[in-house]
């Protein structure tokens, strides 16, 4: 994993930061993003219908977009950090399905660097990619102030 200081995150624009490892979706985690959002739509939550009427369930988007977060989290060290927030996410679309069984990963690369709020705001672009597929599942840009500590 690379490391950079807080101060030398500007150098990183139009960059690459990163790819992530495979993860599998499983339809447990399915489930229980399900239980947790109580989003049971059936063509996430009912297998046998699922794979009767397209082949299998596939997974919620949201639940794509949320693991950005876990994806990434090895794939830049920043050092002189104090804190982080997220600020959200200016454009996530949803270009794919995710069929449960398949494997995700992330690819970061960062967009711009701007002083924001006594700290700087990162934009950054994700692409979730599924293993063995052209098109990504999903492409978000968010973003994210550190302050210096």
């Amino acid at each position: 994993m690379p490391t950079i200081d807080f101060n030398g995150l500007p150098t990183l624009v139009g960059q690459e930061v990163g790819v992530s490892d495979w993860v599998q979706i499983t339809q447990e985690r399915v489930n229980q993003f399900a239980e947790a959002t109580g989003d049971f739509q059936w063509i996430h939550v009912d297998v046998e219908r699922a794979t009767r009427e397209m082949g299998g369930p596939i997974a919620h988007g949201y639940l794509t977009l949320s693991l950005i977060p876990f994806l990434s989290k090895g794939l830049l060290n920043i050092t002189g950090v104090a804190r982080g927030i997220n600020y959200g996410s200016d454009k996530v679309r949803f270009t794919n399905m995710v069929r449960v069984g398949k494997r995700v990963r992330v690819r970061q690369k960062l967009l711009a660097v701007e002083p924001r709020a006594g700290g700087l705001q990162l934009r950054n672009e994700f692409t979730v990619e599924i293993e063995g597929e052209d098109k990504p599942a999903c492409v978000a840009e968010t973003l994210t102030i550190f302050f210096a500590g």
